[in-house]
């Protein structure tokens, strides 16, 4: 086969399947939710039976789903109370939000501000709300079928090894398989468990800073902030924005502020953006590489273009799960010679397999030489 046909069917295949990613996204996306939402479960259980020697696997698993349900429905309840407190506040967040309107008026000297209530009931903004009505909706319906998903990864747990000894007769091809998906189970495990313990650690920190700030519904904004974390690189941005947002337009602020109305809001929201920004760079630039080590061992750029490309294939969903997709597609590349050079171009330091590069290579050659 001439190089011209080879690149002919490395682009057709291509395109097939990103129109199947796209064309599926609304199964494909679900599903895939579901096992790393498996995947941190079976972490918990792991984790837990290895701190307890005495509890059985079982238990430590429904520990883990006790504590992932719980804290699933603990973040629900905060994002109900944080939009009622909103609610309750609302005429006087309104009076705030036209003033801030009325201000960036005046800045590029324009009349004629319009309000917020303008704004929400015209016919962008009935399209906007609209939007999200429906992407709630669908939310819902996504979050009951994620649940059944696991339940049935749970139920067919058991079987996996019999069928892979049945697909992979050969014990040296087994053997081989089982590494590879060992060593991509780690590597997502890896990273949703310390993305999960920096989101914590910032949320904490963040949550304390904005409670002695005066920031009002903290915890409604930590809690935010929590989910956001886990959307590579632009999620921090977006949470280094969000409380100084908040801040803005909230009835009240500190005696403390320097300043007079209204210069002084606009100082206010600025002090808010430092100390945010302050917790998101210093966590996620000095703790965040020592805790995750060669985890990830994705390029900044390929982390940047994953989640772009995933956002625009999956959506949301996509962007939560840009990177160990992608930690997975490079693993996978890794283990063939025709693909192995996309997986080095994804790879940050030219090593796309890591450790197990050595020993995983000797079993291939063992492999190699018996099939020959």
């Amino acid at each position: 086969m001439d190089r011209a046909t080879k690149t002919g069917i490395w682009i057709i295949a291509t395109g097939v399947i990103i129109t199947f990613l796209y064309v599926g996204r609304g199964i494909l996306s679900t599903f895939a939710m579901a096992v790393f939402l498996f995947l941190v479960i079976e972490g918990f259980a792991r984790m837990i039976d290895n701190w307890s020697h005495s509890m059985r696997r079982s238990a430590a698993r429904a520990v883990a789903i006790l504590i992932v349900l719980g804290g699933f429905v603990g973040f629900i309840a905060l994002l109900a109370n944080g939009v009622s407190q909103f609610g309750r506040d609302a005429a006087e967040y309104e009076e705030k939000i036209n003033g801030l309107i009325q201000d960036a008026y005046s800045l590029v000297n324009m009349e004629n501000a319009p309000t917020l209530t303008h704004l929400m009931f015209n016919e962008g903004g009935q399209r906007f709300f609209a939007t999200i009505a429906n992407a709630t909706g669908d939310l819902s319906g996504d979050l009951m079928l994620i649940f059944i998903y696991v339940a049935f990864l749970f139920l067919a747990q058991s079987g996996w090894t019999r069928k892979l000894d049945n697909i992979f007769p050969d014990y040296e091809k087994r053997a081989m398989v089982r590494e590879v998906g060992d060593e991509a189970r780690r590597g997502i495990e890896t990273y949703l468990w310390t993305q999960t313990v920096i989101s914590a650690l910032i949320t904490a920190l963040t949550y304390v800073s904005l409670l002695l700030l005066g920031v009002q519904n903290a915890l409604f904004l930590a809690a935010l902030i929590f989910v956001l974390n886990y959307i590579p690189t632009v999620g921090s941005i977006v949470a280094a924005l969000v409380p100084p947002l908040f801040a803005l337009v909230q009835p009240d602020i500190p005696g403390w502020i320097p300043g007079t109305p209204p210069q002084d809001i606009y100082i206010y929201a600025a002090i808010v953006f430092g100390i945010v920004s302050f917790w998101q760079f210093s966590i996620g630039n000095f703790i965040q590489p020592r805790m995750m080590g060669d985890s990830l061992n994705l390029s900044a750029l390929v982390v940047l273009l994953a989640l772009a490309i995933w956002g625009v294939l999956w959506g949301i969903p996509g962007m939560f799960l840009s990177a160990p997709l992608t930690v997975l597609m490079m693993i996978l590349f890794a283990q063939s010679h025709s693909t192995r050079w996309i997986a080095i171009l994804l790879s940050a330091d030219g090593n796309p397999q890591g450790a197990g590069e050595s020993k995983r290579s000797v079993t291939t050659a063992k492999v190699d030489s018996e099939n020959s």
